[in-house]
């Protein structure tokens, strides 16, 4: 598959996420944003991939780096995969709405396209902190022009064959899943970004 605009110049994409995204725990090359990278090299999409993904990070932190991230040149669309470290604390979920709220709206402002990906809180949390964690994720995703993916983890929880030793990050073969399901998404996202924003043809 390509895009149609084969002699353009590269849709530059932003991960803007936590540790789920940086690779934690892998090698560079098993990481996520590789394998992402990889699949979208075998589909002949030419994107460049612009490194956002801090581990360790709330949306507190990534909303206030997120000038930082997006000075630092061009950026056509992202994805935004962030929430898991608000619910490993236990953060109050009015406090992650706010945040997410702040970073769509900025994004959306510079007319970004934008994929959400949602995570889903620890079951020891409590059914209440879990209605209302999924319900920020639920109600964000109805923004119009927003594409939503429901749940970035999708298909490996139970799987124990699929993360590390600590439970919570895929492993290599867990990533292979979230990139192969998050493939067709991604598709769509790059082509939205290739019609909100034409890029000027490479130079010969």
């Amino acid at each position: 598959m390509t895009t149609g605009r084969a002699d353009a110049a590269p849709v530059h994409l932003m991960i803007l996420g936590d540790s789920l995204t940086a690779g934690y725990g892998l090698p560079t090359q098993d990481g996520f944003q590789a394998k992402l990278a990889e699949a979208l090299k075998a589909k002949n999409v030419d994107v460049t991939l612009v490194d956002a993904a801090v581990s360790g990070d709330t949306t507190t932190d990534a909303a206030a780096r997120l000038d930082w991230a997006l000075g630092g040149g061009p950026i056509d669309a992202a994805i935004v995969v962030l929430g898991g470290n608000d619910a490993l604390r236990a953060l109050d979920p009015s406090l992650m709405k706010h945040n997410l709220s702040y970073i769509l709206d900025k994004l959306q402002s510079r007319h970004i396209p934008v994929l959400l990906s949602g995570m889903i809180a620890p079951s020891n949390l409590g059914v209440d902190y879990d209605d209302r964690y999924t319900a920020v994720f639920t109600d964000l995703g109805k923004r119009p022009g927003l594409i939503y993916d429901p749940f970035f983890l999708a298909g490996l929880p139970g799987h124990p064959e699929y993360a590390q030793a600590d439970g919570l990050h895929p492993n290599a073969a867990g990533v292979a899943i979230e990139v192969n399901r998050l493939l067709p998404i991604v598709l769509r996202l790059v082509a939205q970004a290739e019609k909100a924003q034409p890029k000027q043809t490479k130079p010969d």
